[in-house]
């Protein structure tokens, strides 16, 4: 990989404000197809549109728990390159995606959290995503204590996630942490769910010096 943060931007659901967020520059664009998350894709985004997007941008799927077929069925017809899992996925299932796309598997992260389970995964994804445990399936909002991640001993890279906000930058790139190769941005950086604000994403890449 390249010595710099790769940056994902989480949750789009306009079409005008994708190709705005993707004029930027950023190297990934994620869909939510969670049906209880404010920034479910649902109808929202004709199926062709998406699949313009093939080599402008690296697509991902985002899904909680959700049925095999339907999975591999959405990334052979939308063409998605990555599949991001924020449920109880085993590592057979990410085996099985890897199959039609890469994989990110995500993990709730707190003070509590045994990083000795990651290694079972380890072979089956592409990255680790790293975010904020909570009761609830999917992002918080909030920050975790960054300083927990000494605990991560493995070669996967990690995209971290988490309350993320635009003044985070130098704080993100000053992080002591080789294995963070990219930063998954989503509700610091909105004007309401599913539209972002374009401006606060360029200055966000600024301070990463992208």
């Amino acid at each position: 990989m390249e010595d710099r943060f790769y940056v994902k931007v989480c949750g789009l659901t306009d079409s005008k404000n994708i190709n705005d967020v993707i004029a930027l520059g950023v190297d990934f664009i994620g869909f939510i197809f969670y049906e209880e998350s404010k920034r479910y894709i649902g109808d929202d985004l004709d199926a062709n549109f998406i699949k313009s997007l093939t080599g402008k941008v690296n697509k991902v799927g985002v899904y909680v728990d959700e049925d095999l077929d339907t999975i591999l069925e959405d990334a052979e017809d939308l063409e998605l390159g990555y599949i991001q899992l924020h449920g109880n996925e085993t590592p057979a299932f990410c085996k099985a995606i890897r199959k039609k796309a890469k994989v990110i598997k995500a993990f709730g992260i707190d003070a509590k959290f045994d990083f000795e389970k990651l290694k079972k995964y380890e072979k089956d994804v592409d990255f680790f995503l790293f975010d904020t445990k909570s009761k609830e399936k999917g992002g918080t909002g909030e920050k975790f204590d960054w300083k927990l991640l000494k605990k991560y001993k493995l070669k996967v890279p990690v995209m971290l996630s988490g309350g993320i906000t635009p003044h985070d930058g130098k704080a993100i790139k000053n992080l002591p942490y080789k294995f963070i190769k990219a930063v998954d941005i989503n509700s610091k950086f909105e004007e309401k769910p599913g539209l972002k604000d374009v401006w606060l994403i360029e200055a966000f890449l600024e301070l990463l010096k992208l």
